[in-house]
C-alpha cells in the first residue's frame, strides 16, 4: 500500500523563493512523503496599499511563480495560489479549503518582519489547530 503523503500548507511572501525555505521544505520532504501547497498572501508592500488595495497582487504573483519554479526544480511536489492580503485570513481560507497535517510559515528575520510583529506563527497555529514550523529567511533578491 502506498504511503499517504502529508499535506503541508506553506505561507510565504517575500521569502517564498528563499534558500532557507527551500532547505526547510527539503528537510520536511526527507522526513516522510509530503506534498506542499504554497500560499502567497497578496499583501501590499510599503505605503502602496493606501492608494491601491490590489497593489500586492502583482508582487504576490511574481513571488509565487518564481518560488514554484524553483521549488519544483528542486524536486518538490508543490502547488500554489495567491491568498488574501491578510496573512491570517489567507491561512484560514487555505485550511478551510483542504485538509493539511501541518503548516510552515516563512518570514523575514525578526528585525524587519511585519508578520512576526503580528505573531503570525502563533496565529497560524491557533487558526488551524495544526503544528506550525517557523522558517526565518532573507528576502529573495530579484536580480
Amino acid at each position: 500500500m502506498a504511503e499517504q503523503k502529508a499535506s503541508v500548507l506553506v505561507i510565504a511572501n517575500r521569502t517564498a523563493g528563499s534558500d532557507e525555505l527551500l532547505e526547510a521544505l527539503r528537510e520536511r520532504a526527507a522526513q516522510g512523503s509530503a506534498k506542499f501547497h504554497l500560499v502567497v498572501p497578496a499583501t501590499a508592500r510599503g505605503v502602496s496599499w493606501v492608494a491601491d488595495m490590489s497593489a500586492g497582487t502583482d508582487a504576490a504573483e511574481h513571488d509565487l511563480e518564481g518560488a514554484l519554479e524553483r521549488l519544483r526544480g528542486a524536486g518538490l511536489e508543490i502547488e500554489g495560489e495567491i491568498g488574501d492580503g491578510d496573512p491570517v485570513a489567507a491561512i484560514s481560507d487555505a485550511a478551510n479549503a483542504a485538509p493539511y497535517q501541518e503548516v510552515i510559515v516563512s518570514t523575514l528575520h525578526k528585525h524587519v518582519s511585519k508578520w512576526l510583529k503580528l505573531d503570525l506563527p502563533s496565529k497560524a497555529a491557533h487558526a488551524t489547530g495544526l503544528p506550525v514550523t517557523h522558517v526565518e529567511a532573507r528576502a529573495k533578491s530579484h536580480a
